[in-house]
């Protein structure tokens, strides 16, 4: 071998051994590191409208929000501003709830929260009004479960208590800490 050859396999060897490292870490899976678009929605909606019916084609659920993301690898879609509207019976008036923000998760479960306000639609029912700053419903099987401050208003009374549980397929409300009970007209 001359001079020439050698000082060519060298240097050869000189880059390899130099670029070993970034070869091999070029290699591997970069599994350990975060994915960022995992934080990016899969889609938006604006003014966005759905309703859901069951097998028969009857409404069940319908929900109204000014801003909707759906985040697909999370397994959750978040609504701002959102109307949701609970239909028990056909023959029965919906309950309406709104508040500043919600979120649907993939078990029909939906979280509410800020000024949440549960509304009954019927003009003759006892209870007319909940009022909460956060509240979990069970879409399925419309049951809706909170463990903050509520008031619930009705005809000529108030009642303010800590948390609150309601089936909305029986007509169930439980209070589940009473505080007070204001009786009246003026309340």
């Amino acid at each position: 071998m001359n001079r020439l050859t050698l000082s060519i396999l060298l240097l050869f060897l000189l880059i390899v051994a130099t670029n070993y490292n970034w070869w091999q870490d070029s290699e591997q899976p970069q599994t350990n590191q975060p994915r960022e678009d995992v934080w990016q929605p899969n889609y938006q909606a604006r003014n966005m409208q759905t309703n859901l019916y069951n097998e028969e084609g009857v409404l069940t659920h319908s929900i109204h929000a000014t801003v909707m993301e759906h985040y697909e690898a999370l397994g959750f879609t978040l609504f701002q501003q959102p109307q949701y509207s609970v239909f028990v019976k056909a023959d029965e008036p919906p309950w309406e709830i709104t508040a500043q923000e919600g979120t649907l998760y993939e078990d029909n479960r939906i979280q509410l929260e800020t000024n949440v306000e549960i509304r009954s639609l019927s003009e003759d029912g006892i209870l007319q009004t909940i009022n909460t700053s956060f509240i979990e419903i069970d879409l399925n099987n419309k049951i809706m479960h909170s463990d903050q401050p509520v008031t619930i208003s009705g005809v000529n009374y108030t009642i303010r208590g800590n948390g609150f549980s309601a089936d909305m397929n029986n007509k169930q409300f439980e209070l589940l800490d009473h505080v007070e009970t204001i009786y009246g007209k003026d309340n």
